[in-house]
């Protein structure tokens, strides 16, 4: 079955850098897209990026263009976010998901677990 696993979250501070990982298994990562999704203390889940299966990348989050990015890597089934300048409104539990599709759309099925990111100094 799909099972997607983040790691990589943790206590950084403002302007710092994290690299979140997604390891997918249960499918075949290079024909799906996957997207990650944050949720912050108080407020409703927000899209933040998503790679297509042909590596196209589409922003959910203004917020964010300019300091993160988005890579895959279908040889290790992982998905990665890169974030960088990173500031105290980042804070939040980060999500990554997928649907059967290959294209970056709004929906998806199947998510993980969470890792948390707290950018405070």
């Amino acid at each position: 079955q799909v099972q997607l696993v983040e790691s990589g979250g943790g206590l950084v501070q403002p302007g710092g850098s994290l690299r979140l990982s997604c390891a997918t298994s249960g499918f075949t990562l290079a024909y799906y897209a996957i997207a990650w999704f944050r949720q912050a203390p108080g407020k409703e889940r927000e899209g933040v990026l998503c790679i297509s299966d042909g590596d196209s990348i589409t922003y959910y989050a203004d917020s964010v263009k300019g300091r993160f990015t988005i890579s895959r890597d279908n040889a290790k089934n992982t998905v990665y976010l890169q974030m960088n300048s990173l500031k105290p409104e980042d804070t939040a539990v980060y999500y990554c998901a997928m649907d059967y599709h290959s294209v970056c759309t709004p929906d998806y099925s199947y998510w993980g677990q969470g890792t948390q990111v707290t950018v405070s100094s």
